[in-house]
């Protein structure tokens, strides 16, 4: 499989499932795991492009809340972005540099997130229909969203979008509202992952001819793929529920682990 082909493969794939409810990571693991790898500063910084096309889309949203600074309600808007980003930045930190926590490069844990995923995202459905849900932001909500990004962050399958979408809901929030604030968090949250991977990347003497160019496609591709899929997704949680996407996550559940114990003979078995 060719170089150039896989890059434009997982720029399409990051930016088609990084705002879906489906795990962008889940996804790039399973084509590494069966196909072949791209660099890990290549799938993180190429986040970028993706995370581009929701600042395109909500530029009036951004612009409203940036120089409407007077008004209460988006500087309190503001605060809760700005706190739930910081509960993220400090548990991942936490996770990753003190613990030691980092993504698994097997698949079994994506099949266990996928699966627990989709559960959660019946439950939430099942709340939603049960209780009056609100479009308004509480501190709770937003502390409970970047507690969900953590999560995301570690285990691999669970879905950054999904699991703060799904957290926002589980606390009260409309389907329209808790896309809203996971896009928007995904901003700086994103762009910071990005950035990180760029610098590690750079001191390690990653960066070459060869890197520039592929995370020039790849940027372009995730970025205008994401467009697209956002703009849709946008519009179908008006009419519709998450319950289509756990289906989707249950079905690839079930072939990730027909295709998994397809890979253990026997024999293999016996030595492990």
């Amino acid at each position: 499989m060719s170089e150039s082909f896989l890059t434009i493969l997982y720029g399409i794939l990051e930016g088609v499932t990084e705002f879906l409810p489906i795990s962008s990571t889940g996804h790039l693991l399973i084509v590494q795991h069966f196909f072949a790898a791209k660099a890990d500063a290549f799938n993180i910084i190429i986040q970028a492009g993706a995370v581009s096309a929701v600042v395109a889309i909500y530029w009036r949203r951004l612009l409203g809340l940036c120089i409407g600074l007077a008004r209460p309600e988006n500087r309190d808007y503001l605060l809760k972005l700005g706190t739930s980003f910081a509960v993220t930045i400090a548990g991942c930190y936490i996770a990753r540099s003190k613990l030691g926590i980092k993504l698994p490069e097997v698949l079994e844990p994506v099949v266990g997130a996928l699966l627990i995923g989709a559960l959660l995202i019946f439950l939430a459905e099942r709340l939603l229909r049960h209780h009056r849900p609100t479009d308004s932001l509480s501190w709770s909500t937003a502390i409970w969203v970047g507690v969900a990004q953590i999560l995301a962050a570690v285990f691999p399958g669970t879905s950054r979008s999904g699991a703060t979408i799904i957290a926002a809901m589980f606390c009260g929030m409309s389907r329209p509202a808790a896309t809203e604030f996971s896009f928007l968090l995904s901003i700086p949250t994103m762009f910071a992952a990005s950035a990180y991977a760029a610098i590690e990347a750079h001191q390690s003497g990653q960066f070459d001819e060869r890197l520039t160019a592929d995370l020039v496609v790849g940027f372009v591709i995730s970025m205008l793929s994401a467009f697209i899929v956002v703009k849709w997704l946008l519009k179908f949680v008006r009419a519709h529920t998450f319950t289509p996407f756990a289906w989707y996550r249950i079905a690839l559940g079930i072939v990730l682990v027909l295709l998994l114990a397809g890979e253990h003979t026997p024999a293999d078995l016996i030595h492990e």
